[in-house]
């Protein structure tokens, strides 16, 4: 298997679920990068199965701002 059609499968996984639910999308990202506090508010918010195996880019970018920010 190749890495461009996992990495543009999941790609596409990502820019969906930023069109679709930019919200939850955006404050699971900066949750799981501990970027937002621990607030029973912010985790209704929060959608795990945007961190299912697969999304690659989804992991990739709270990787980058764990250790960036």
């Amino acid at each position: 298997m190749s890495l461009l059609p996992l990495m543009f499968r999941s790609l596409v996984r990502l820019i969906g679920a930023m069109m679709s639910e930019p919200t939850a999308s955006v404050t699971t990202l900066l949750y799981y990068s501990n970027l937002l506090p621990r607030n029973l508010n912010l985790e209704r918010l929060v959608r795990r199965e945007f961190l299912d195996e697969e999304n690659h880019m989804f992991h990739f970018l709270i990787s980058f701002l764990r250790c960036f920010w």
